[in-house]
């Protein structure tokens, strides 16, 4: 056996290994009330990190809770084969700092779209150092697989205002889920600076966005969208969740795509990112 094919095995060891062994994210309820077949599983993994102030994490939570309000989410919900999905939310910043806010819930009323709304609405924000789209990455994978649900599609929805800049490597753990029909889809966030955490970098919307389709996003009907004014947050989560749970299959992002939106940036560089 050659060197390249013998690196290619340990690669893919030591990948099996790590997300074996790393640390999952905590939630106490049971999953979903035992419904095990849903349209979807969905996973909103919203950065918490400390380059977003607590005004800017406050409107990052009510762009989801006023989203679910919305009449299209439950329209589109509805529209599916069985007409239900299920939804976590969970708040992440760096590597051992995955929150479960909201465990795997089935939604498939309106009634159901306003209930999540109002539970999330009361939660308590959390917050962490480090910014880890790693972990929570990782942390996904292992809600996936305990999640006690049966579906024909995953989705990983990634929130960030920044690249990975602590713990794994993203590019070999977004490889493994792709390869087991994971979607990732992105929401980098680029809004003018408010709030107290002043010190910390801003990234030119343009990168940032180039940075979530060549370093994040991926699977069938994969796509990010961009938010740069918190007037826009509302509206960019609502149009981001009917995509994700109408679903195009006319589009896919592959583990290997190449088309960018803006400059090349090595996705496995700790904290890169032109222009920070």
């Amino acid at each position: 056996m050659g060197a390249r094919p013998v690196l290619r095995l340990t690669a893919a060891f030591l990948l099996t290994l790590f997300f074996a062994t790393a640390p999952q994210a905590h939630s106490t309820d049971r999953p979903a009330d035992g419904l095990a077949e849903v349209d979807l599983q969905l996973i909103l993994a919203v950065d918490v990190s400390p380059s977003m102030s607590r005004i800017e994490q406050k409107v990052q939570r009510d762009g989801y809770v006023d989203a679910f309000r919305h009449a299209d989410i439950a329209m589109a919900i509805k529209a599916g084969e069985l007409g239900r999905i299920a939804v976590l939310y969970l708040e992440w910043a760096g590597p051992n700092q995955q929150t479960v806010i909201v465990p795997w819930t089935i939604v498939e009323s309106r009634e159901d779209t306003l209930t999540l709304a109002d539970r999330l609405a009361a939660l308590s924000l959390t917050e962490g150092r480090g910014t880890s789209i790693s972990g929570a990455l990782q942390a996904a994978n292992g809600l996936f697989a305990k999640s006690g649900l049966r579906s024909p599609r995953r989705v990983i929805d990634v929130s960030g205002d920044g690249p990975n800049n602590a713990g794994a490597l993203i590019d070999p753990i977004r490889q493994f889920l792709l390869a087991e029909g994971v979607t990732i889809n992105g929401l980098p966030i680029t809004l003018p600076r408010i709030g107290e955490a002043d010190g910390f970098a801003r990234y030119d919307p343009s990168r940032l966005q180039s940075y979530f389709e060549r370093c994040v996003i991926g699977g069938p009907d994969a796509f990010a969208i961009g938010v740069t004014d918190a007037a826009m947050f509302v509206t960019a989560v609502r149009r981001k969740l009917v995509r994700e749970i109408s679903m195009n299959m006319d589009q896919v992002i592959y583990a290997a795509y190449t088309e960018r939106s803006g400059p090349t940036v090595d996705c496995n560089i700790i904290g890169q990112l032109p222009g920070r």
